[in-house]
């Protein structure tokens, strides 16, 4: 029996949560470890009715888990729940977002390959989510090349399935409440020559809703996560799992 748990931070997507719990539901019945696999969408504090909609759906779906808690901001909310899937006996933890632009149907490749590496990451390989997005990556994969020497591909990304023996030696390395969690988990899992692979996947423009990060928000945590990831490497140490 292996448990997936599929985590998903959701912040005002009243638009976009019910097709998004629609289409990743099956993943969890499919791969579903005996009944002990679950979809997991952690409502971060938001302001419309996003949580009402999501423990409405609950009511008939057995393996899904609405959780809510304070406004913590995206980072903080991914942590939150790799946190909750560790204590909840995961086996493999997948990561992806609520706003309806991954697809759930390239998923099976990832789960083909999760005994061979500590993790598998997607890379966006022909995005439509606009040029301020595309240049932030762009950026940021520079940025990590000067802080880390390291050259990652996509180190962002919202679709990443981990196992959990990965996910308990590094999670404790990252800053609670850490803005770019996922961009930290990766740099760890690579500075540590960790095998992770990276495939491309479709990402596809916003289903619905409006975008609660802007250019001013992004710029704004850029400037900090640079200071942090400067304070980071300074102690950052090898890993011999």
């Amino acid at each position: 029996m292996e448990k997936l748990y599929i985590v998903i931070p959701a912040y005002n997507e009243s638009e976009n949560i019910k097709q998004v719990i629609e289409e990743w539901y099956p993943v969890v019945e499919k791969y579903n470890g005996e009944g002990e696999s679950r979809l997991v969408i952690i409502n971060d504090g938001s302001k419309d009715n996003t949580y009402e909609i999501m423990c409405e759906l609950a009511e008939n779906l057995p393996l899904f888990q609405p959780l809510t808690k304070p406004n913590a901001g995206h980072g903080a909310t991914v942590l939150y729940g790799y946190k909750y899937a560790l204590g909840q006996g995961a086996d493999y933890i997948f990561q992806t977002d609520s706003d309806g632009q991954t697809r759930p149907d390239e998923f099976h490749q990832f789960w083909e390959n999760r005994k061979k590496y500590s993790a598998v990451i997607g890379y966006r390989n022909h995005r439509e989510d606009g040029f301020s997005r595309i240049f932030v990556t762009k950026t940021l994969k520079l940025v990590l090349r000067v802080i880390f020497g390291l050259n990652v591909t996509d180190a962002n990304t919202p679709f990443r399935l981990m196992s959990r023996e990965v996910m308990e030696e590094y999670l404790p390395d990252i800053p609670k409440d850490f803005n770019l969690s996922n961009v930290m988990l990766t740099v760890l899992l690579l500075y540590n020559r960790e095998k992770v692979k990276f495939i491309p996947i479709t990402f596809r423009p916003r289903q619905g809703g409006v975008n609660s990060i802007n250019l001013p928000k992004i710029t704004k945590i850029g400037i900090q996560a640079v200071k942090d990831f400067r304070i980071i490497k300074k102690g950052m140490k090898r890993h011999s799992r």
